[in-house]
Formats: structure tokens, C-alpha cells, sequence
């Protein structure tokens, strides 16, 4: 049996051997990116988006490329690579915080932690040191999360809408004074013109999101982006259908969220239930 030539020229990273794979697909059969996008019924941006590596899209249209491509199973494979690639997670948050930079407005669902931009510099220290971070790294963590705040607080911020679960505000610091810095600091925030915070009580019952921290960007252009995120993994998705789904089931959960102002006084009564540093 002859010996196997490797194949040369192509990316061994899953995600750009993905997009390379789609491109090559396309121009083999000579069509533009719109002419493909007609044919399956996307945005023909999607496939540039896809090709490009800016997203790797969802599970239907891949499952759509294959079939058009008759390449049956093979592009969800490579799909599930890329998408499962631990070296791509710091990349998709990098192009997160850039279109968060960028975004008009920010709409927020927390499940578990306050998010980024509502933190106090006490609040990120005790989580993220939680998470492993330790040292010099844990400083510069907290630092640069500190200066996302500044999205929020400038003359010409964009309107910013989360929904926490009660869940979030019940579980404290272990730094009683921090922990009513970090929630005197939200009352402050829920007084704000471009914030509005809402909270989902226990009472609400079962919700869609219940495992799921999410951050849906309105962009410039009027697309909608949304981030998911847990405790290991973070996930950008542009696609439009799970970027629907997604908003759906957060307007479905801020119909069982309380309205700001009842939200506001839920959280100032957590404060007051917090007892004082006798120190202080």
C-alpha cells in the first residue's frame, strides 16, 4: 500500500480549517456568497461571516451546507471541532468586547453572577478568585473589568437592561462590607436613566434561561448579537435564528421579572438586611 501524502497548505486549527473547508465548497461549484445564500434561503452574510471565521453558525445551516454540498455528516463534524475548540474561547471573547465596545444598546440575563459591568472591584476580586485566578493575574482581572464600568457611566452610554435572578442577590460575599458595597453600588445603578434592572423572584417559577447567563448587543448596523456564557466557556453567536430563539426566551423571563421600581426596593431591602461591619 502506497504511503499517504499529507495534506499541505491547510490550517490544523478546527475552526479556520472549518471556514477554509466552506470556502473551498463554494468556489468549487463557482458561486458567489449571495447566490448561495438565495439557494438555501440564509443571509448570504452569514456564509461570510462563516467563511471568514468570524462565526461558525448553528447546527441547521450547516446541516443545510452538507446536504446542499452532499458532503453528508462531514461540515457538522468539522462544525463540532471548531465549535468544541478550547484555543478559540479567548478569541470569541476578544470579538465579544469589541462589538460590546461598539454596541447602541446591551440587554443582560444573570443566572448565577452579577454581570462584568455591574460588579464592584470587591464583588470580580471573590469571583474571579473563585474561578482559579490568583496573584498578580487576579489584579489585572479585576482592573480590566473595572474599566468595562465606564460603558455605563460616560455622557453618551448606551441604554443597558438586566434581568438578575434573585438567586444571585441571595448568595453574598464572603466580605459582609463588600457585600454591601456591592449592593448599595446596584441601587445606585438602578437609579440611572440608561440602566434598568429588573429581578426574578423565586416566585416566578421555572423560566427558559434557567442555566443560561446571556448578553444580547444591538450593533451599529441594527444586527443583533448574543453572548452565552457559563462558568468554563463562552460562546458568540451572530446567527439570526439562535439570536431569536434566545430573545424570546429572555422576553419571556422579563414578563415574570419585577418592574424596575419594585426592583430597585427589593434591593435596597437586601441591604438593609445585611447586618453591619461592627468595625465601621
Amino acid at each position: 500500500m502506497p504511503t499517504r501524502r499529507a495534506v499541505t497548505g491547510r490550517s490544523r486549527e478546527p475552526r479556520a480549517r472549518f471556514a477554509e473547508e466552506l470556502r473551498n465548497l463554494r468556489t468549487e461549484r463557482g458561486e458567489s456568497l449571495r447566490q448561495l445564500g438565495e439557494r438555501l434561503g440564509w443571509d448570504w452574510s452569514l456564509f461570510g461571516k462563516m467563511e471568514k471565521g468570524e462565526t461558525v453558525g448553528g447546527p441547521e445551516v450547516v446541516q443545510a451546507l452538507d446536504q446542499y454540498y452532499g458532503t453528508p455528516g462531514l461540515l457538522l463534524a468539522m462544525w463540532e471541532l471548531a465549535i468544541n475548540d478550547q484555543t478559540q474561547f479567548k478569541e470569541r471573547y476578544r470579538r465579544y468586547m469589541a462589538l460590546e465596545a461598539e454596541a447602541t444598546s446591551l440587554w443582560h440575563f444573570a443566572v448565577s453572577v452579577l454581570p462584568g459591568l455591574l460588579q464592584t472591584p470587591g464583588y470580580a476580586r471573590e469571583v474571579l478568585a473563585a474561578g482559579g485566578s490568583k496573584g498578580e493575574a487576579l489584579e489585572q482581572q479585576v482592573e480590566a473589568r473595572m474599566g468595562r464600568r465606564e460603558l455605563l457611566v460616560g455622557d453618551d452610554s448606551p441604554p443597558f437592561r438586566t434581568i438578575v435572578s434573585e438567586a444571585v442577590l441571595r448568595m453574598p460575599l464572603r466580605d459582609v462590607a463588600e457585600w454591601r458595597g456591592q449592593l448599595k453600588y446596584l441601587g445606585e445603578l438602578g437609579a440611572r436613566e440608561n440602566v434598568t434592572l429588573h429581578v426574578l423572584p423565586f416566585s416566578a417559577g421555572p423560566y427558559g434561561l434557567d442555566s443560561t447567563a446571556v448578553m444580547f448587543l444591538r450593533l451599529p448596523d441594527g444586527r443583533t448579537v448574543a453572548y452565552t456564557e457559563n462558568a468554563y466557556r463562552g460562546d458568540l453567536i451572530e446567527a439570526n435564528q439562535p439570536v431569536d430563539r434566545l430573545q424570546r426566551a429572555y422576553d419571556a423571563v422579563r414578563d415574570l421579572a419585577l418592574s424596575p421600581a419594585e426592583s430597585r426596593k427589593f434591593v435596597l431591602s437586601l441591604l438593609e438586611e445585611v447586618r453591619c461591619d461592627p468595625s465601621t
